[in-house]
């Protein structure tokens, strides 16, 4: 258990000083992709991208509070290998993004399952902000990054309409967030995360692409309900 709680810092860490060691990363570059899209539908607004500090500060306080006072705990160790497989594929992805848009995608459909598998493994009643929390919010972001870097492969490379691609891919985030959340209903923060995401992308469409921000308003509804109903039923 203490390597694996090593590890885990080893690899938070250098998540958190990826990003100040690779160039500023603003989306596939178009010229990536035989069909040019300026503005992918699919792609939030950038001001949602400052979720990643939040994320980042605290993967780090999670990683920390495991090695130096969980290290030995079996509930926590549950979480550390798919936690480790996420963190430490997020730490090369910003190398990856800038040149490889298809093993990007990859990748960081790895990253999600993994991130996925790990909210699902943490106890919601023990050390409910420091477990958790941590990986709900990283798990959250990641449903809907994934689901943003396929939309825009999928339509940079014509298999649909920039429209069609980004509305495919906030249906395939709506399923599967709906069914994730409704595993863990005692950590809103999972959902509230996959809302933070939509709402990106209704900011960036709104009065531009109507239709993406209609569903991705729809997809906010649809999740609002849910995480209301797992409050009344926790009362």
């Amino acid at each position: 258990m203490k390597a694996r709680a090593a590890l885990l810092l080893l690899v938070t860490l250098a998540f958190g000083a990826a990003p100040f060691l690779t160039p500023p990363f603003r989306g596939y570059d178009p010229a990536l992709f035989p069909v040019q899209i300026a503005r992918p539908s699919i792609q939030p607004a950038g001001y949602a991208f400052g979720i990643w500090s939040v994320i980042y500060l605290w993967l780090f306080v999670h990683a920390v509070t495991s090695l130096w006072k969980r290290m030995e705990n079996a509930t926590w160790d549950r979480t550390r290998w798919p936690l480790i497989l996420s963190i430490a594929l997020g730490s090369a992805w910003l190398s990856i993004a800038p040149v490889a848009p298809i093993a990007a995608t990859v990748t960081i459909l790895i990253m999600a399952a993994a991130a996925i598998t790990a909210f699902l493994r943490a106890d919601t009643g023990t050390d409910r902000w420091l477990l958790s929390a941590p990986t709900a919010i990283l798990a959250g972001w990641l449903s809907a990054a994934a689901a943003v870097s396929t939309g825009v492969v999928i339509a940079g490379y014509g298999l649909l309409s920039d429209t069609a691609s980004a509305l495919a891919m906030i249906a395939a985030t709506l399923a599967l967030s709906l069914w994730v959340q409704s595993k863990k209903p005692a950590m809103p923060i999972y959902g509230l995360t996959v809302i933070w995401a939509l709402g990106g992308i209704i900011a960036v469409n709104a009065g531009v692409n109507p239709t993406v921000a209609i569903v991705a308003g729809l997809g906010i509804g649809a999740m609002a309900m849910l995480l209301g109903r797992q409050m009344k039923s926790s009362r």
